[in-house]
């Protein structure tokens, strides 16, 4: 090397104290042995001691000059009013690394770590591993035999592989709680990825509640269950998981299904029930579509998150219970504060932690995983594999990527389409067909009722391949003209109500032509308009 070694050390009162005769160098001294090191040599040392140990550091450097001649010893005189408070000594630490001059692309530094208490160490520890001490670590200890006094050392980088292994287990396992919150699905969003991070680290470091909103099928169940199931798994709550549609609960029930009540409260209340609340004890309770609670129940609701305990219907006596909610919605509550139907002091303080699941459509990169996990899903309950033939996997995944594919239901959709395909499958492969038919089947499925209507209407004059090649504004627009041809007796009466503005400013008048002409387009003729009739909506 052709700069220097520069080491830091704190003066170890006790074990660098040994007086000053000559049995001194038969025994072990940190600071002496540091610089006693053939294969180390220090070329500057810088020895951190209080004023009141003064003489001991001034006996530690004569020895040092004596061994090692060529060490430079710097004092740094630093007071410690308590040496095992750790802001104090951190602080004082620090100051001596920020005003240090460090040159680490021409020095070596060491820190060494033997002498101070172990709060010194600690501190020494995450200075060098924050890289505000830009160098590495050195442990001396004594040796046996003749070698006592010179000892041993051991340098410590927290840049070596062993620490990379160190890290990599802990982003392993960092790892395994996301995608355990994923399902093992390997989803490729980054906006999703990032968000399901912050959920994992959210879900073992806070018991607070969890909104989870987003379109209906967008996997709020989902994930609310893995919250809790991982959450479980690294021991953090004992209870069970409580899952609750508040879109079921309806008038006194509601009340009653959620805190409970006791015997006599009401007609038909002949005997006591504790409520889903009491069930979610010292676990996690989760309240799906949580903006269709009653204003009572959203009342009774915040003061069991206030005050962990609550009054059951009928009672006279408050219950206790301990649970952490996640709260579900594909409303915008903040509109239902400003209509009046849901409580502002409920929303604050359930939304410290709010999350928004993006539906399926806004995800298309995840459609292939999450096909494969439908896949395994379908294996798993079923006891059969199946898969895709090349072509039909193809022929599916352009069809679920494009803009034509809505995915109004979500993972709900997809779930159900593999799961038709999966069972209609010959010989456990999915093909062309099978494929063909689902892509109808959703198209179908997406289309607003009007729509439908109106491509019913339509099949009586179109084949399917004319059918599925229209654009939604010619399904409209055509529908619209049988109707109104089907409302008058000849072309020419249908074309003059047809184009009642446009035929003003023409000197020649063609109505029956242009409607000719615009039903030639889909392969029709007047006559063929006569085989059905239907009233125009």
């Amino acid at each position: 090397m052709s700069g220097k070694r520069i080491a830091f050390s704190i003066l170890g009162t006790v074990k660098d104290f040994v007086g000053r005769k000559k049995d001194r160098w038969q025994r072990w001294r940190p600071n002496v042995a540091l610089c006693y090191q053939d294969d180390l040599p220090i070329d500057e040392l810088h020895l951190i001691h209080e004023s009141r140990s003064s003489r001991l550091a001034d006996k530690v450097i004569l020895d040092i000059n004596e061994i090692s001649p060529q060490t430079k010893v710097v004092h740094h005189v630093t007071e410690f009013e308590n040496p095992w408070d750790l802001e104090e000594v951190y602080a004082k630490l620090f100051d001596i690394c920020d005003q240090h001059p460090f040159q680490p692309e021409k020095n070596e530094y060491l820190f060494h770590i033997t002498t101070g208490t172990h709060i010194a160490q600690i501190v020494c520890f995450l200075l060098a591993e924050s890289r505000i001490f830009p160098g590495k670590l050195i442990q001396t200890s004594p040796a046996k035999g003749d070698n006592k006094a010179l000892g041993t050392y051991q340098v410590i980088d927290l840049n070596l592989s062993k620490y990379d292994k160190v890290a990599a287990r802990f982003k392993q396992k960092q790892l395994q709680g996301t995608e355990f919150l994923k399902g093992g699905i390997a989803t490729r969003n980054k906006a999703f990825n990032h968000m399901i991070d912050q959920i994992e680290r959210v879900a073992i470091r806070s018991k607070a509640s969890i909104l989870l909103t987003g379109p209906t099928g967008a996997g709020k169940s989902q994930l609310a269950q893995r919250i809790f199931d991982l959450k479980h798994l690294r021991k953090q709550v004992e209870g069970s998981f409580v899952a609750v549609n508040c879109a079921t609960l309806r008038g006194d029930n509601a009340m009653s299904a959620l805190f409970g009540h006791v015997k006599g409260a009401f007609t038909g209340a002949q005997n006591k029930r504790e409520g889903f609340l009491v069930s979610a004890d010292c676990g996690v309770l989760f309240l799906d579509e949580i903006g269709e609670l009653g204003l009572d129940e959203q009342a009774m609701l915040l003061h069991a998150l206030e005050n962990k305990s609550f009054y059951p219907v009928g009672a006279d006596k408050e219950v206790c219970s301990d649970f952490q909610l996640i709260a579900g919605t594909n409303r915008d509550l903040q509109q239902q504060v400003s209509e009046g139907k849901f409580r502002e002091d409920l929303l604050a303080r359930i939304n410290l932690w709010t999350y928004q699941l993006p539906g399926l459509a806004d995800r298309r990169e995840d459609i292939e995983p999450n096909i494969e996990f439908e896949l395994r899903l379908f294996e798993a309950k079923e006891n059969l594999r199946v898969e895709f033939n090349a072509e039909a996997k193809k022929a599916f995944l352009k069809f679920a990527m494009s803009p034509q594919s809505s995915w109004q239901g979500n993972f709900r959709d997809l779930n159900a389409a593999i799961l038709r395909m999966s069972t209609l499958a010959e010989g456990g492969r999915i093909g062309v067909e099978d494929v063909s038919q689902e892509v109808s089947r959703l198209t179908q499925s997406w289309r607003n009722p009007e729509e439908k209507l109106n491509r019913v209407k339509l099949e009586n004059y179109l084949n399917a391949e004319q059918l599925e090649n229209l654009d939604r504004f010619e399904v409209e627009q055509l529908s619209y003209v049988i109707g109104v041809c089907q409302k008058h007796s000849s072309m020419a009466a249908a074309g003059r109500y047809l184009f009642n503005k446009s035929r003003e400013s023409k000197s020649m008048v063609n109505d029956s032509s242009r409607l000719q002409k615009y039903l030639a387009r889909y392969g029709l003729k007047w006559s063929d308009l006569n085989r059905f009739t239907w009233r125009s909506t």
